[in-house]
């Protein structure tokens, strides 16, 4: 690396749960710059998981906090050549990469499913990870499944 590495800037919390986990969501989340559009989404996706909900103690944020934690991967694999061989290697993920996965996996995989709205789809999704089932906890297991697959070549880990 040339240059030295950005620091992390402070975010602020969002205005409605107060919270700095949610505003790194829908920065996630957001296209072209219409973070308003963005916070209208989750903010009727935290509305629907409301109304949706089963366990009558959770709130919606506590909903959306226990699917992140459901689909966070806690191994990856790593491509490493090795004398001309390309072995995938099993490795820990960083706690701020972790969430940043799960983020991405969730909000991708709202993205491909068949509600009307993004709201919906999001909602569904954030409702199925909590409950360990969905597409992106799905991703997580074939992860995991990847990593003990390969755990074979973990010595060649630097």
């Amino acid at each position: 690396m040339r240059k030295k590495q950005a620091k992390k800037r402070p975010l602020l919390p969002d205005p409605r749960f107060n919270d700095q986990l949610v505003t790194r969501f829908v920065n996630m989340m957001m296209w072209d710059g219409k973070k308003s559009v963005a916070f209208h989404v989750f903010y009727g996706a935290m509305d629907i998981v409301e109304e949706k909900k089963t366990d009558e103690e959770k709130t919606a944020l506590d909903l959306w906090k226990d699917a992140l934690s459901n689909v966070m991967p806690h191994v990856e694999v790593r491509s490493r050549r090795v004398g001309g061989a390309t072995f995938q290697i099993p490795m820990q993920i960083r706690p701020d990469r972790k969430i940043s996965t799960a983020m991405k996996w969730l909000i991708s995989y709202a993205r491909k499913r068949n509600e009307k709205g993004m709201s919906q789809k999001l909602a569904a999704e954030i409702l199925a990870a909590a409950k360990e089932e969905g597409a992106a906890v799905k991703k997580r297991v074939d992860t995991h499944k990847m990593a003990e697959a390969n755990k074979a070549f973990s010595h060649f880990r630097f």
